[in-house]
């Protein structure tokens, strides 16, 4: 078992009160269903979850006049660029004021750009966050090198500061204080960044090899260095198909029930995590809300839920 500083105790109990902060976009995936996953995780008993824990919880919903691109031309820049934008603002915000309120900003997408406004909220919020990235792609393509054009290929290059958007209350969070969990499709471009940047990085090769355990145990000593948040960002494809079926990437090999919930639970202990997005659940694509209910049971774990 981790220890837990009493700086993190300390952090840990004055964010009793969660944030749960509704992005029902999915204009940053290729395919239609990730705007309607944040409603699937709630309807899967997540807010009766979190209360059982004995917090409270606040409800809301970010929501715009957001339109596809409907035209056939060669994209230039990201696909439904000013949707995204527009998106990325308003959920930087609201994140930004829930740490600046003194609660646990949780975020609902909503494909994987949502989570560049959590991600991009918490680093307003804090001095210096730290970011654990669950999933299955590194995120780290850019509008040049991405073959589709849809943000959900580039967010965390878009966390980086890689691509040059301009968004007020879009903040940043350094290379050094970034771990990714799980990766396990990567693209040639992408693997060459990792390294010449020295990005973080644990596959599920090191998974299988180290254990779950010690790759969280040292996710939180990169991620979690100093006195900022510390921002856990989870895309549903992180898991293995077979037990996440309603994802639009599957990728065979990824993290099984159990071995997710144990690292969810690592965390929790920590007392050191300040807010988490839940990304990338196509409803659509489930089966029986599979999905829904997985990643409804893992967010109450990364909260404190146990078995005894």
């Amino acid at each position: 078992m981790m220890e837990t500083s009493e700086a993190e105790e300390s952090l840990a109990a004055g964010r009793a009160r969660v944030q749960l902060i509704q992005v029902p976009f999915g204009l940053g995936a290729g395919r239609p269903g990730e705007e309607q996953g944040a409603e699937s995780i709630v309807k899967a008993g997540l807010v009766r979850m979190i209360r059982a824990l004995g917090r409270e919880v606040s409800e809301e919903q970010i929501s715009g006049m957001w339109l596809r691109e409907t035209s056939g031309r060669p994209f230039t820049t990201a696909k439904n660029l000013p949707a995204v934008l527009e998106m990325l603002g308003l959920a930087a915000r609201r994140v930004e004021q829930a740490v600046e309120a003194g609660t646990f900003p949780l975020v609902l997408g909503g494909d994987r750009s949502v989570s560049i406004g959590a991600a991009a909220g918490l680093a307003k919020g804090f001095e210096d966050p730290g970011l654990i990235w669950f999933d299955a792609h590194p995120g780290l393509l850019t509008e040049e090198t991405s073959a589709t054009g849809c943000v959900n290929e580039l967010p965390l290059s878009a966390i980086l500061g890689r691509i040059p958007w301009e968004v007020p209350g879009l903040g940043r969070i350094r290379k050094e204080k970034v771990v990714l969990i799980g990766t396990r499709e990567v693209q040639a471009e992408e693997r060459e960044w990792i390294r010449e940047q020295g990005i973080a990085c644990y596959t599920m090769h090191e998974i299988d090899r180290m254990g779950i355990q010690r790759v969280i145990e040292q996710a939180v000593e990169t991620a979690g260095a100093g006195s900022g948040g510390l921002h856990v960002s989870f895309a549903a494809d992180a898991l293995d198909p077979l037990e996440a079926p309603g994802v639009g990437s599957p990728v065979p090999g990824g993290l099984f029930y159990r071995e997710a919930h144990f690292a969810m639970e690592l965390l929790a202990e920590t007392g050191a995590v300040t807010s988490m997005d839940v990304t990338g659940l196509n409803p659509l694509l489930d089966d029986q809300r599979r999905t829904g209910r997985l990643l409804a049971g893992l967010i109450a774990s990364l909260l404190g839920k146990r078995i005894l």
